[in-house]
């Protein structure tokens, strides 16, 4: 348990410092890749809700100092947090051993990762962008903006977890 936990505290201290630098990137004006959100994915499922509140508003407060986004990035995973277990059991089957898992690709399969990613990157990018904008003028790039962002981030996220793997995956 000690050794998962300093894992998840490296991992966490990596994504951030990344994060902060790929905030500053915006491709084509439209497209900011967005990572860290992996913490939140990567988490195990048994994982108690205090616990994963508090990991998603410390992550999220973390890159709201570094960008002076006032809360915003902690709102968005406060609600990921929230609804997390919820989008796993809606592709993946509830038995007694799912609890224990960590979502990865190599534990769900492809597939179910990445409509399990997807859908909860999807909502974090609709909230983050529509809270930025907070308003209705332009939607059609607030639109673009979710839709590059979301396609960009996944990818990134599907790149990051085939590289990040515990000894438990590999067996």
């Amino acid at each position: 348990m000690a050794k998962t936990t300093v894992q998840f505290i490296i991992l966490f201290v990596i994504l951030v410092l990344v994060q902060v630098i790929f905030s500053k990137i915006m491709l084509f004006n439209v497209a900011t890749p967005i990572i860290f959100i992996y913490l939140l994915l990567r988490l195990p499922i048994g994982l108690s809700l205090n616990a994963v509140f508090t990991i998603a508003f410390f992550s999220g407060l973390s890159i709201d100092v570094f960008n002076d986004t006032q809360g915003m990035n902690a709102l968005a995973c406060l609600l990921i947090a929230a609804i997390r277990t919820k989008v796993f059991y809606a592709f993946v089957t509830h038995d007694e051993e799912s609890s224990a898992i960590i979502p990865s690709c190599k534990s769900i399969g492809t597939g179910t990762y990445l409509k399990y990613a997807g859908t909860l990157m999807l909502i974090y990018c609709f909230l983050i962008f529509f809270i930025q904008a907070f308003t209705f003028q332009n939607v059609l790039l607030t639109i673009a903006r979710i839709f590059c962002s979301f396609a960009l981030s996944l990818v990134l996220i599907y790149g990051i977890d085939s590289l990040v793997n515990t000894r438990r995956e590999k067996r």
